[in-house]
């Protein structure tokens, strides 16, 4: 079995760039498939050719009913599997880190260029460094979620057209598979059936739950997006109305501050008017 611990690791950086269904997924791919293949399902399917046995005596007869019921090894069906199904997931990982760091980098040219004074807050990373899946980073998630979902699915169809039925039988009729006889054939008996069709069962079940945790991840994110262009909105028309809200005029105790502390009122014209007279009055007397 191939060694896992370079993909392990590129694939244990991503959980510091996606969701939490999608920490929920990497999970998935690493116990149950990963390890459980690494583990167990490489020694069940060891001996499949050294313990296959027909009871032909004809020179090639064996290998040629071997390969007529198995096409392909499972183990490096799978292991094709998830190094295909990984691969969108480690695109988004390489160009999630090419964007921080790109951001990053302008910051910092923005920094040097205002004396490192402060500058708008980054986009796409917070202030603890956790990444915001929003923007470019969104539509290469999403992207890459559907490429996993159509992977999954392909595989799987895939698995039908080159196995066949999912039961692994205890024996076969091989007739017609030459060199072996094309009239009489040969019996062939495959070791261990019920472990493999266990196994065969368990890898399909484990790849159903990745295409649904792929599909809840999708939906997940449109209902936050969905959200979070509805909080903009509201938030600002409430910037607006309390812009509109503000008091035009000044404030009765600044207008009593800038006066002695009494404020100035308008006088009533007909007042005025009053005073000037009285005042003429005065003179002429």
């Amino acid at each position: 079995m191939s060694d896992w611990s370079y993909l392990s690791k590129l694939l244990h950086k991503v959980q510091s760039h996606s969701t939490v269904v999608g920490k929920i997924w990497m999970s998935v791919l690493f116990v149950f498939r990963i390890f459980v293949l690494s583990a167990a399902a490489d020694n069940v399917w060891a001996d499949e050719l050294s313990e296959f046995y027909c009871d032909s005596q004809e020179p090639g007869c064996k290998n040629s009913c071997y390969n007529w019921m198995f096409p392909m090894s499972y183990v490096h069906y799978w292991v094709l599997q998830i190094t295909f199904v990984s691969t969108p997931t480690l695109v988004y990982l390489g160009h999630a880190v090419f964007t921080i760091h790109k951001e990053k980098k302008m910051i910092e040219r923005e920094q040097s260029k205002i004396n490192g004074k402060a500058v708008k807050a980054p986009k796409y990373t917070d202030e603890r460094g956790k990444v915001k899946i929003k923007g470019i980073l969104f539509c290469t998630y999403m992207t890459q979620l559907v490429f996993k979902v159509f992977l999954e699915v392909g595989f799987t169809i895939g698995q039908f057209y080159v196995f066949g039925p999912l039961k692994v039988v205890s024996h076969f009729h091989c007739k017609n598979s030459p060199p072996c006889a094309m009239q009489s054939g040969s019996r062939c008996y495959i070791s261990r059936p019920t472990e493999k069709t266990i196994f065969i069962y368990f890898m399909l079940a484990v790849s159903g739950i990745s295409v649904l945790l792929n599909i809840i991840e999708i939906a997940y994110l449109l209902c936050n997006k969905r959200q979070s262009a509805k909080k903009q909105p509201a938030a600002q028309s409430h910037v607006l109305t309390a812009a509109s809200c503000a008091p035009s005029k000044p404030p009765w105790g600044a207008m009593r501050n800038q006066y002695g502390g009494y404020p100035l009122l308008p006088l009533h014209s007909q007042v005025i008017t009053d005073l000037s007279g009285d005042d003429n009055h005065i003179h002429s007397e």
